[in-house]
């Protein structure tokens, strides 16, 4: 979570931001931040914004291998870890 704070009480001031989405995209958005229990949308955004520019941790080709690696789980596509240790030569231990 960032510690980042969205009011001005450090002095800043406050900008408006316009940018455009999808109609779909926008559904899926308030999906997202009425279910993880956001006050609102602003407040879902400013904090996924400050998070992604605050921790920069996944780049392009990572979230293209994650998203890749959720088909994979929901087409069955997996190893069980013990099918893996035999394919590795790992153990469990």
């Amino acid at each position: 979570m960032s510690k980042a704070d969205t009011n001005d009480d450090d002095g800043d001031d406050i900008a408006t931001v316009n940018f455009k989405v999808t109609e779909s995209f926008l559904d899926e958005i308030d999906d997202t931040w009425q279910g993880r229990g956001f006050n609102s949308r602003s407040e879902f955004i400013r904090y996924t914004l400050r998070d992604a520019v605050e921790f920069p941790t996944f780049d392009r080709d990572e979230l293209v291998a994650l998203l890749e690696a959720e088909e994979d789980i929901r087409e069955g596509r997996t190893t069980s870890a013990e099918e893996a240790r035999e394919r590795f030569g790992t153990s469990d231990e």
